[in-house]
């Protein structure tokens, strides 16, 4: 089968509905929860607001529009290699410099959620993802890893979702090897269903936020408030994830799509 006739299949499958797009992306506006710095940071992201500029009136009679007030990593978005102080050399690692082929890529889901239930500090180790691997099949060069959590149930309420003490908040993520070995398998990013790549306790890890530090030193991706991950099968999907072309961009909101086969 050559390339335009599998094209031509894809097509097909996509008009008959024999291939399913699952939308895996929060809804963005006010109440979207954001991340939250340590008070030592000198600011957060700011809330995101949307400005009217006409709406079929005075100001505009035909038409309607808005202007955005809105951070970089708000809301599901894609992390660039900039964005981290390891990975800020890297000319392709901006939004509007990375190869365009790296924002479509099959991925592999990790199912975390009845531990994340049960644990919501739960961390995901290297041989957790060598157990996944040899129940569905390995991690190939050049494809996303995504760990389910589950934790965008909680996205609703930003209390919940941030899940935050005194001692700093409570999430799952990956722990440092973690992160290691599917950069050593040639994973092109990873993705959470949190606020961030990192666990909530990252800060404390070595090297710290490993999701971060790791990722961006290898010119990798990252991917965060993904939505809807227990509508994906462990392998098999396609995932499309392309950040706005931002000039020297370091992250984008995104609508994370994946392509499925329908049941």
């Amino acid at each position: 089968m050559t390339a335009a006739s599998t094209l031509e299949s894809l097509g097909a499958l996509l008009m008959s509905g024999g291939v399913e797009v699952v939308d895996l992306a929060g809804p963005l506006g006010p109440d979207t929860p954001l991340l939250k710095l340590p008070p030592d940071f000198a600011r957060d992201t700011p809330k995101i607001e949307v400005h009217k500029i006409s709406e079929y009136d005075k100001d505009g009679p035909f038409w309607a529009w808005n202007w955005l007030k809105i951070g970089e990593h708000s809301g599901t978005h894609f992390d660039a290699p900039h964005h981290w102080i390891t990975g800020k050399d890297y000319p392709d690692g901006y939004t509007d410099t990375i190869p365009v082929q790296n924002f479509v890529a099959p991925v592999n889901v990790i199912d975390c959620s009845a531990e994340t239930a049960a644990n919501p500090d739960f961390l995901l180790t290297s041989d957790g993802v060598k157990a996944w691997e040899a129940k569905h099949g390995a991690i190939a060069k050049g494809e996303w890893v995504v760990m389910r959590t589950d934790w965008d149930k909680r996205s609703n309420d930003e209390a919940l979702y941030l899940n935050a003490d005194a001692t700093g908040p409570h999430s799952p993520g990956p722990t440092p090897d973690c992160i290691d070995y599917i950069l050593s398998q040639g994973a092109l990013g990873w993705g959470t269903q949190c606020i961030g790549t990192d666990a909530g306790q990252a800060g404390g890890m070595t090297p710290p936020f490993p999701a971060h530090n790791l990722l961006h030193k290898a010119n990798r991706y990252g991917l965060a408030s993904l939505a809807n991950l227990d509508k994906l099968p462990a392998k098999g999907a396609i995932l499309i994830v392309a950040p706005l072309k931002l000039v020297q961009g370091t992250g984008s909101p995104i609508r994370a799509l994946a392509l499925i086969p329908r049941a």
